[in-house]
C-alpha cells in the first residue's frame, strides 16, 4: 500500500499532503505516520518562547583543560546540554552561550548566536576539546571584559557558571572581584575538588570563597563526580532562575537616584555656569541611566528653585545628559537651605524616585542667606546622602554642614570653576561607596 501510495503523492507539493490525507482510507494512514509527525512542528516552535521567569543573561564557562581529560570534558558538555534544555532557553526565556579555559580564553557562541534548546544543544556538540592549563581567572577575566559586550539585553541579570574540574592554575580574585563591580553573578561549579593532601598543590585554598558573588552557600554548586550528574541538573537550574537572589546585578552604576542642585545665582556668571553643567554632565555620564537602572534628575535655586527635569523624565541615557547641557540659567540670589528643604520633598518623592539609593550633589558658588543646618539633617534623615561641591566664594563651614558623614569624603572645594573636574572620579567612587557599604 505504501509503495502505490508514495507515486501519488510525489507529484505534489507537500504542503498538499494533509488535504490529500483526509480524503484517503484510513488503512493508508499508517503510511503516512512521518507527514503528521510534520504537522506538530509550528506547535512546538510556540513551545521554545522560552522560560519568562528566567530572562537571565548567562555564560557557561567551561573547564577544556588536560587535568580533566577527554573522557570527563565530554561528560562536561552532556551535563551543560541537559542544563541549557532544562533552563528552556527562548528569545522570551534564558540566553545561554559558552565560553572555555585554557591556555587562554577561547569564545565559542555568544547569548543570542542560538536561541532554541536544540541550536544550543547542537552547538554544544561541536565545541572541541582544548587541553593547556586551567587558567579559569582568566577566562572569568575575558568574560567579564569582553563576552558580556555582545547580544545583552538591557536590564537582564548576567551570570557566569564557572563549571572547573579540580583547581585553577591562576588566581581567580581580581577576576571575581571585576565581575561583581561589573554587576555579573559567578557561579562556581566544582567537580571533584582537590583532596586534603592535594591541597598543598593549590594555588589559593580559599579559590571557591572568592570567586563567587558571595559567599553565603547559594553561589556555590559543589559536585562530587562528573559521572551521574543528571540528578544535579534541576537544582542547578532553579538557582540560576532565582533572579531575586542574584544579589550582583544590583550596583551603584545601575541601582542609585542622582539628584544635582545647582547653584544658578548672579555671581556664578554665564560662563562658569556651563563649567558646572559639564561637570555635573561627566558625573551622570559614569552611571548606567535607564528606566530600570539609575535615574537623575536637576533642580536649579537662586531666591527661587526650578525643577529642572524629575527622576523619571529621561529614562535614556543619551536624553537625559542632553538634557543636564540644556539647562538655561537663571540668575538671581543664593537660598541653598530653602533649595535643598524644595529638592527633598519635590525630586525625591517614593513614587518619583524607585527604588535605590537617592544621592544630592550641591554645587554651589557662595555663602547662603538662609540656614542650611536643619534642611541637611532633614534631607539624611529621609535617606538622601548629600556631596557638597564649592566653588570661589562658597565657605566651607557651610558645605561640611550640608554634607553627610564622613565630612571629609563628602565635601569638595576649589577656587575655580575649570577645577571641577577634578572632582569627577572621587565623586563617582564616593557613591559607590557609599552605595556598597548600605548594601
Amino acid at each position: 500500500m505504501e509503495s502505490n501510495l508514495r507515486p501519488c503523492l510525489g507529484g505534489l507539493h507537500p504542503s498538499l499532503w494533509p488535504e490529500l490525507s483526509a480524503q484517503i482510507s484510513t488503512t493508508v494512514l499508517p503510511a503516512l505516520g512521518p507527514e503528521k509527525k510534520t504537522l506538530k512542528k509550528p506547535v512546538k516552535k510556540i513551545q521554545t518562547g522560552g522560560n519568562r521567569d528566567c530572562q537571565v543573561e548567562l555564560c557557561l564557562l567551561l573547564d577544556s583543560s588536560s587535568n580533566i581529560g577527554q573522557r570527563r570534558y565530554n561528560l562536561q558538555k552532556n551535563f551543560i546540554s541537559k542544563l541549557a534544555v532544562m533552563l528552556r532557553i527562548g528569545p522570551n526565556g534564558p540566553h545561554v552561550g559558552v565560553v572555555q579555559a585554557s591556555d587562554t580564553p577561547r569564545t565559542e557562541f555568544y547569548l543570542t548566536n542560538y536561541t532554541q534548546p536544540k541550536d544550543v544543544v547542537f552547538a554544544i556538540k561541536e565545541i572541541a576539546f582544548l587541553g593547556g592549563n586551567t587558567n579559569t581567572g582568566k577566562a572569568l577575566m575575558h568574560t567579564v571584559e569582553s563576552f558580556f559586550q555582545t547580544g545583552v539585553r538591557r536590564g537582564h541579570p548576567r551570570v557566569v557558571v564557572v563549571f572547573l574540574d579540580g583547581w585553577p592554575s591562576d588566581n581567580l580574585e581580581d577576576a571575581a572581584m571585576l565581575a561583581r563591580e561589573s554587576g555579573i553573578n559567578v557561579f562556581l561549579v566544582p567537580v571533584a575538588k582537590p583532596s586534603q593532601e592535594e591541597l598543598g598543590m593549590v594555588r589559593d585554598s580559599d579559590f571557591m570563597k572568592k570567586a563567587v558573588c558571595k559567599d553565603n552557600g547559594f553561589f556555590t554548586y559543589p559536585i562530587p563526580s562528573w559521572f551521574g550528574t543528571t540528578k544535579h541538573v534541576k537544582p542547578l537550574a532553579q538557582k540560576l532562575c532565582s533572579v531575586d537572589q542574584l544579589l550582583c546585578s544590583k550596583t551603584c552604576y545601575n541601582s542609585v537616584n542622582l539628584g544635582f542642585l545647582i547653584d544658578g545665582s548672579s555671581s556664578v556668571g554665564e560662563g562658569n555656569f556651563r563649567l558646572v553643567l559639564d561637570f555635573i554632565t561627566s558625573v551622570a555620564r559614569s552611571f548606567d541611566i535607564s528606566d530600570i537602572g539609575a535615574r537623575v534628575g536637576a533642580v536649579q535655586f537662586t531666591y527661587d528653585q526650578r525643577i529642572e527635569f524629575n527622576l523619571n523624565d529621561y529614562p535614556e541615557k543619551d536624553n537625559a545628559l542632553r538634557a543636564l547641557q540644556g539647562i538655561s540659567y537663571m540668575s538671581g540670589g543664593t537660598a541653598t537651605g530653602e533649595a535643598i528643604t524644595y529638592t527633598t520633598q519635590k525630586l525625591f518623592l517614593p513614587r518619583k524616585a524607585g527604588p535605590g539609593r537617592n544621592f544630592l550633589i550641591v554645587v554651589t558658588d557662595g555663602q547662603s542667606y538662609d540656614d542650611v543646618t536643619r534642611p541637611a539633617l532633614a534631607a539624611q534623615k529621609q535617606g538622601i546622602t548629600i556631596y557638597s561641591v564649592g566653588v570661589a566664594w562658597a565657605p566651607l563651614d557651610d558645605l561640611r554642614t550640608m554634607a553627610s558623614e564622613p565630612k571629609d569624603s563628602h565635601t569638595f572645594f576649589t577656587r575655580e570653576f575649570t577645577g571641577l573636574q577634578q572632582f569627577q572620579e572621587p565623586l563617582v567612587r564616593g557613591i559607590c561607596r557609599d552605595f556598597t557599604e548600605a548594601n
